[in-house]
């Protein structure tokens, strides 16, 4: 009879050894600003310098998906909580890492239509 206990769906097995596995998460910013070799956002988690993402230019601006690398994050204020913590603010800058021709003209068309100081949505990051 099964453990009452138990509530997966699927056995479960023990693995001996050391095996690596990878998750990907989704991380929301605001992108601070752009330019044909990287970006700067906005973001409440502290992200790792070295590290390597999947940026995603925010949808109303094209849909330009590039590589890139965090090159510095640092903490820029802090944001009230509605339960009266305060949340830590990132400001992070990402070098694009192998830009193709496409991409590069892809991203040219983003400068050409943004104004400065002007809003273009949120982008998206993927580790």
């Amino acid at each position: 009879m099964a453990d009452p206990r138990e509530r997966r769906g699927a056995r479960r097995v023990s693995v001996s050894g050391h095996f690596g596995a990878r998750a990907l998460a989704t991380l929301e910013v605001r992108l601070v600003d752009l330019s044909i070799t990287g970006a700067r956002i906005e973001h409440g988690e502290l992200l790792r310098p070295g590290s390597r993402c999947t940026f995603h230019l925010p949808p109303a601006v094209g849909s330009a998906v590039l590589s890139a690398r965090v090159v510095h994050s640092r903490v820029v204020g802090a944001t009230p909580m509605p339960d009266g913590d305060r949340q830590l603010l990132y400001q992070s800058g990402l070098a694009f890492l192998n830009v193709s021709p496409n991409q590069q003209a892809a991203l040219e068309e983003v400068l050409k239509r943004i104004t400065p100081g002007g809003g273009i949505g949120d982008a998206r990051l993927t580790f």
